[in-house]
């Protein structure tokens, strides 16, 4: 059923009770469906219930010999690298991590080596290589990648053409660094101003532009090259528990997961996504058992592939999160998965213990072969799609890296990007700053890289910065210090990063000495609600360098803030301060 604009919601609560929209089709789909079914007819159990695995690796090579990588590789996986993995186990894919990143180039060789681990099993199945990239707070490949806006600052900018653009860069990049499946887009919707693990990383609180944001990097990723995961399913932004600690109880009825939470999801299938992963939630109103939904089957096969429709692959979030290890051990969560619907079991804690378990329940019946070639034939449909139908297919050229990853064109595109994302939301007529190459301006605040940056792209534009970084919590003599030197400053910009009590005490402190005050939050704009009023505000959503050089254009008056609040602001005891969508005129 396909999901329409204007009408998401509505489609989404039909989709609780008629039968979806069901496979996507592409070119050259009989051919991949034939390459497909050659190799599950050619592959043993064993390299089966290999294929459902996603585990995490250490070391930096596919054939580290690092003495604390090997160790470590052997208490969790049972072989000494990343290569004995793909030919012992006959592995489907492999998550990385910041760990296994040194260089693009690299991690490319990486991927190659694996390819070529697998080339020697049996069956040769690709592996499909995985990563977090979703731009914004969370990233494993930093510069020199092109660094993107963040989901939140995406959703400031209201352009479904910038979020496609990020998403195609970053798929292009992967893709060149032998990369293949991101988990990527975050379709949550951040409803939780308290939320602890979403947050930025959600487009919005509104489920109509998640929805729109989300379709739009699921199609800018796989047509970089990568398969696109929506996630968390069936949606973590209204929780203020943190699913890597704790159970999260999402406790929104039917008509609200249909009219809020889905919508997004609803969205990115109708725009193909290739995988959609589970968060690790408790949804009483689709499952009362007390189960997570990444091992419900009311979740997973009643809910998402029954009603949703959706026939790609369902991927668990990382199966050592405590979220989901509060009532049955490694093996048997693993086992509980598959039997929910799950296809690809991510970061098991002990692969041993979960790859044991699952092929002794297929051996006994308890997973039937038939539930297990389902699952596999999902996986291999996958990689067809991304063209990994052969080994040679997914290596990559390791001369062409630094040519795609970080290219000129790139980052141009990123600044383009992120010149759209930047938000003022309150002015006392400070912005932008009178005269800024002849000011004197302190920057302070949360954030050295941030301060420094900050300070740097202003400097250039021929102001006279002085750099004091304050931390998260500035303690009394650090505040005065601070005060002091705005004393011979034209103006202060402070910025803020989850702003406590001990933040908004420096920005109290700064207007009490007279020196006109500019708050930018470089997180969620939440930080806002509590700021003490008679200072300009803005919200840029993210720390990051290219972030700061987009609000010294606005500080310098060379570009006008044209993002609008993705979330409302709560004021501090009740109410809203700042509504979805405002802007301050400028």
């Amino acid at each position: 059923m396909a999901v329409k604009r204007g009408s998401m919601a509505a489609a989404v609560l039909l989709c609780l009770l008629l039968t979806p929209w069901a496979g996507f089709g592409s070119a050259h789909a009989d051919d991949r469906q034939d390459w497909v079914e050659q190799q599950l007819q050619a592959m043993s159990t064993r390299q089966k219930v290999g294929q459902l695995f996603v585990p995490r690796v250490y070391g930096t090579t596919a054939d580290t010999t690092q003495a604390k990588d090997v160790a470590r590789n052997m208490a969790e996986l049972g072989v000494r690298n990343a290569a004995e993995l793909v030919r012992q186990y006959g592995i489907g894919g492999i998550i990385y991590f910041g760990a296994n990143v040194t260089t693009p180039r690299a991690l490319a060789r990486f991927g190659n080596d694996l390819q070529r681990a697998a080339a020697g099993n049996a069956v040769p199945i690709p592996v499909l290589t995985a990563i977090d990239q979703e731009q914004g707070i969370v990233v494993r490949v930093g510069a020199p990648a092109t660094v993107l806006p963040g989901s939140m600052a995406l959703g400031a900018s209201r352009s479904v053409e910038a979020a496609e653009l990020a998403a195609r860069i970053t798929g292009e990049e992967l893709r060149a660094m032998g990369v293949f499946a991101d988990y990527a887009p975050v379709a949550d919707v951040n409803l939780n101003p308290r939320n602890p693990v979403i947050g930025v990383r959600s487009f919005s609180s509104s489920p109509g532009l998640v929805a729109q944001l989300t379709a739009a990097q699921v199609r800018g990723y796989q047509q970089g090259g990568v398969a696109a995961t929506a996630k968390h399913f069936p949606g973590h932004g209204d929780t203020a528990v943190d699913s890597h600690h704790d159970l999260p109880v999402i406790s929104h009825g039917r008509a609200t997961l249909g009219g809020i939470d889905l919508v997004p999801f609803a969205a990115a299938i109708d725009a193909g996504v290739d995988a959609i992963m589970t968060g690790h939630l408790l949804v009483p109103a689709i499952d009362d058992s007390g189960l997570p939904a990444t091992i419900s089957p009311a979740v997973i096969d009643g809910l998402l592939r029954t009603r949703l429709g959706f026939t790609g692959v369902v991927v668990t979030d990382s199966l050592r999160m405590d979220g989901v290890r509060t009532r049955f051990g490694d093996g048997e969560i693993a086992v509980r998965a598959i039997l929910a619907g799950a296809d690809q079991l991510l970061d098991p804690p002990s692969l041993v213990r979960a790859h044991a378990a699952v092929l002794a329940a297929v051996d006994s019946g308890r997973i039937s072969q038939a539930r297990l070639d389902s699952s596999v034939r999902r996986i291999l449909t996958m990689k067809a799609q991304r063209g990994l139908t052969s080994v040679l297919d997914a290596t990559v050229d390791l001369a062409k890296v630094p040519l795609v990853v970080g290219s000129p064109e790139h980052r141009r595109q990123a600044q383009w990007i992120t010149d759209q994302t930047t938000t003022l939301v309150a002015d006392l007529g400070q912005v932008p700053l009178p005269q800024v190459s002849s000011s004197r301006i302190l920057v302070t605040g949360s954030g050295k890289s941030a301060t420094a940056a900050l300070a740097a792209a202003l400097g250039e534009r021929g102001a006279r910065v002085r750099v004091l970084p304050s931390g998260s919590e500035p303690d009394s003599r650090q505040i005065a210090r601070v005060r002091r030197a705005a004393r011979s400053a034209d103006a202060v910009v402070v910025l803020t990063y989850d702003a406590g009590r001990r933040q908004l005490a420096l920005v109290a402190a700064l207007q009490r000495e007279g020196t006109p005050v500019i708050v930018a939050s470089t997180g969620a704009p939440y930080d806002l609600g509590p700021l003490p009023e008679g200072v300009s505000a803005l919200a840029t959503y993210s720390d990051r360098p290219i972030a700061m050089q987009s609000l010294a254009r606005v500080l310098a008056g060379e570009l006008t803030a044209v993002g609008r609040l993705p979330v409302s602001i709560p004021a501090v005891k009740v109410g809203l301060r700042y509504r979805i969508g405002w802007r301050a005129p400028q």
